[in-house]
């Protein structure tokens, strides 16, 4: 989860390994380790972070990469359904589904390194062998993988990126639905989840009309129509709204400071299911 909005854009992306190649949905930042993080990842990064999955210092694939079943027979152990979490930030999410699931494989894909290694700590702590962790940008590996090798995808609370020029860089896009679906198996779905009212709206452009996913959602919200940005997000409730269908919380999904400074806030969380077609 790329939880915070994230200032500085302009220089941070003037060192960014990717800059000149795409619009990306985060801005790579290197922050040093403590002590308790770096003893895990001295201890335990050779068991759980794949290390042949990018190149080295890149976030994009080693050239001839392809992640397939057989890829994850040889690194998982077992050929066991795979979920995938984009963004998974410090890991409780993803290591509390494969702590609940060990009959069910899990990758969590995270570019900042405190994250990579909060869990690789987690699933260390749990002794679990169904956890890996890459780091990589999440749309180039899902362009790299085999039709059908995933069965589940969550993304929970994605940078916001609430400035309007930035919407661009929201990780929920039409490529990445391209790619997704050809690497969902056959109603396979992509579980999304936001408490930004704009992000919400934005995931109905993008997915509700497509053919190729299902919405399965049974709730009915009401959203604006238009889209608002940072500096004038307050003028979102005097937009003309309709009915959006959204899903109930996902029960798999832990509650975490993140979510749970949202409900704090007054913040609604928004839940969506859409299901490969």
């Amino acid at each position: 989860m790329a939880q915070q909005n994230i200032e500085g854009i302009d220089n941070a992306d003037a060192v960014n390994p990717l800059r000149d190649r795409k619009v990306l949905s985060f801005v790579r930042r290197s922050a040093r380790l403590d002590a308790r993080l770096q003893r895990a990842m001295d201890n335990h990064a050779a068991r759980y972070v794949l290390d042949n999955i990018a190149e080295e210092g890149r976030l994009d694939p080693t050239p001839g990469f392809g992640f397939t079943g057989s890829y994850v027979r040889d690194h998982w152990g077992a050929a066991a359904p795979l979920t995938v979490e984009i963004g998974s930030g410090q890991g409780e999410n993803v290591v509390a589904a494969a702590a609940a699931h060990p009959e069910r494989n899990f990758l969590a894909i995270e570019v900042y390194d405190p994250g990579v290694a909060h869990t690789v700590l987690l699933a260390a702590k749990h002794g679990l062998d169904n956890l890996r962790v890459a780091r990589i940008n999440a749309p180039e590996l899902f362009a790299v993988m085999e039709p059908g090798v995933v069965d589940e995808v969550w993304t929970f609370f994605p940078d916001p990126w609430p400035k309007m020029r930035h919407h661009k860089r929201r990780i929920v896009q039409p490529e990445l639905a391209v790619h997704m679906h050809a690497a969902l198996r056959e109603g396979g779905v992509w579980r999304i989840a936001t408490d930004i009212e704009d992000y919400a709206l934005h995931v109905h452009e993008v997915m509700d009309a497509r053919a190729d996913f299902e919405n399965v959602g049974d709730l009915t919200v009401s959203l604006p129509t238009a889209h608002v940005g940072k500096g004038n997000a307050a003028q979102a409730a005097a937009l003309p709204h309709a009915d959006f269908v959204e899903s109930p919380r996902f029960d798999g999904r832990v509650l975490t400071n993140f979510e749970r400074k949202g409900l704090d806030a007054g913040r609604v969380i928004h839940d969506f299911t859409y299901r490969r077609v």
